[in-house]
């Protein structure tokens, strides 16, 4: 109960300065009755869910998990890894973390600096800190879901108690992935005090169940492709393509920078081919479904499973992917893997049959495949627009990449299956002042072409620079219309090219940078956004080596103050990339 406040009886005051006091305790009474009556509803417990992700699929899980906690009453503070510095982990007593493990192994983009201050040896002790760690990765990968592993270890390492049990999801990751959520909800209620300030008991809303987009991996917009062209020239090494595929009644709604994923369907050659290899009836039914369809929507056949490479070896024990697999070289393994799908292992090894109950361990499943979207919603609202090349290699035997030539040969004007990736990390800045700093050589330049429209769009005044190259201006200069005109037209400040093979000496986008060292380096001390999109295991390497030497050398003050410099751009999300 809240105490009456009073003046004591024979106090030496006037009648007026009696009243005054009297109305001014009066007043401090009913403020405390009001603070007790908000304190009432406030959470017991807040948990911090913090996000570490390359594409989105884990921020949008975090916020499941954030949006299921608030309906059960508690507090949940939803923030990027590289947001939360050391001194405030250590005053977080309850931390989820949800990542994704991007390339071999490495941190995604927006958790590298909070892993460089996690495992410095000067992070704090963190005995009072109960933590629960959800990790996304490719099993097809060597760091299958290491990002995730190296947090969670390490935060044991640093004393703090495990409220549940890592779970490592693999590419197909919904069904896991929620279940733990809903075990992560529950532990965390349980957890919670309770007391007056608990507030009212609420029906439990399961993560799963959140308001969730209406078109996803499991139920697909069905689309239709209305554009296909070659942007390729004659003579090119590459056959890139622009493709737009049709909103409709759908309701998606996306942003320049989001990312669109397609559902791609296998080439019916190689289909008819790997049943007749395993001799197999394609009606034949596997799990309710039959054996054809699996093999055309529903399994990975470009790209052989651990799973099949492991089967193969063990009953193929003298040929050349068991000598290969005894190596425990995973640099081998790859060279030797490369350009190869399901029938040239099924071919090599011709002795091997696998019943149909055995295929369902066999494939993996097949994966819708992520674009950047190179279309601005100010530009074109009813059409999501695609720059895609086009994967094929061969000679006796073309093979091409699933998806790419889906879309290139396959779709015509039929149905596509598509869902949105929204990516709000990957955005043009807010104010519409600020310079941006775009590098994207070959199809990167799919995202700037989408930011270029959206400045058009909302008439932004702020200077825009494209670092865009490829192997040669005649045949590889893709949308070389559209980018030229925006450059006469101003939109374009600034545009650097770098086509590699029209000189003997090779040039890249990040010689260009280099080049003009002083005026990028002067840009973002204007306020510049940098952006880079495309080829993660070479480009954005030596584009971020660059951008950093750069930096260093307009500076004068050391590889040290470089790497801080570079640090700052990624917390103001001014350094972002969209990379694959």
């Amino acid at each position: 109960m809240t105490a009456t406040l009073a003046l004591p009886t024979g106090a030496p005051f006037t009648v007026d300065q009696q009243a005054w006091l009297a109305g001014f305790l009066a007043g401090m009474a009913a403020a405390g009755r009001h603070d007790q009556d908000d304190n009432a509803g406030q959470p017991t417990l807040t948990a911090n869910v913090l996000f570490g992700t390359q594409t989105g699929n884990s921020e949008d899980l975090a916020d499941r998990l954030s949006t299921a906690l608030r309906a059960r009453g508690l507090g949940a503070d939803l923030i990027a890894l590289d947001d939360v510095s050391m001194e405030q982990l250590a005053t977080m007593p309850y931390v989820v973390v949800v990542t994704s493990t991007y390339g071999e192994g490495e941190m995604p983009d927006n958790a590298e600096l909070f892993w460089e201050a996690l495992a410095a040896d000067s992070a704090p002790r963190l005995e009072e800190t109960k933590f629960a760690v959800l990790a996304l990765g490719d099993s097809g990968y060597e760091g299958f879901c290491q990002a995730g592993r190296l947090i969670d270890t390490r935060l044991e390492q640093l004393g703090a108690v495990r409220l549940a049990p890592r779970i490592d999801c693999d590419v197909d990751f919904e069904d896991p992935a929620t279940a733990w959520l809903d075990e992560v909800v529950e532990l965390l209620v349980a957890a919670a005090p309770v007391g007056p300030s608990s507030g009212p008991t609420r029906t439990p809303v399961p993560a799963a169940t959140r308001a969730r987009p209406k078109w996803n991996r499991k139920n697909p917009f069905t689309s239709r492709l209305v554009a296909n062209r070659v942007l390729s020239g004659a003579g090119s090494a590459k056959e890139i393509r622009h493709y737009e595929l049709d909103l409709g009644d759908s309701g998606i709604e996306y942003a320049a920078g989001d990312a669109l994923n397609v559902v791609p369907v296998n080439d019916a050659i190689l289909v008819e081919s790997i049943l007749e290899r395993m001799g197999l009836d394609g009606d034949s039914d596997v799990e309710g479904l039959a054996l054809h369809a699996r093999l055309t929507q529903a399994w990975e056949i470009r790209t052989p499973s651990k799973e099949l490479l492991t089967a193969l070896a063990e009953r193929d024990p003298q040929g050349e992917l068991a000598a290969v697999l005894a190596r425990g070289e995973r640099d081998t393994l790859d060279g030797w893997l490369y350009g190869k799908d399901v029938l040239d292992l099924l071919l090599a090894a011709p002795e091997c049959a696998f019943t149909l109950e055995e295929l369902t361990g066999l494939f993996r499943p097949l994966q819708p495949r992520a674009y950047s979207i190179s279309s601005s919603p100010l530009h074109s609202p009813d059409r999501i627009h695609l720059t895609v090349a086009s994967v094929r290699h061969g000679t006796t035997r073309i093979r091409g990449g699933v998806c790419s030539t889906f879309l290139a040969d396959r779709a015509g004007d039929g149905d596509v299956g598509i869902f949105l990736q929204p990516n709000a990390a990957f955005r043009v800045p807010q104010d519409d002042t600020l310079p941006m700093i775009m590098v994207g050589p070959g199809t990167g330049v799919a995202p700037f072409r989408a930011f270029l429209q959206e400045r058009v769009g909302r008439g932004a005044t702020g200077k825009n620079w494209l670092f865009f190259g490829d192997q040669h201006r005649a045949s590889d200069f893709i949308y070389a219309d559209e980018i030229t005109e925006l450059a006469d037209k101003g939109v374009l400040d600034r545009l650097d090219l770098a086509f590699s093979r029209d000189q003997k000496e090779k040039i890249y986008v990040q010689t260009r940078m280099q080049e003009h060292a002083r005026d990028l380096y002067a840009w973002l001390e204007e306020g510049a956004h940098f952006y880079v999109c495309g080829d993660a295991s070479r480009m954005a390497k030596d584009v971020d080596a660059t951008l950093r030497t750069i930096i260093e050398q307009q500076r004068g003050r050391g590889p040290d103050d470089a790497a801080e410099y570079l640090a700052q751009l990624k917390k103001d999300k001014r350094y972002v990339r969209d990379v694959y």
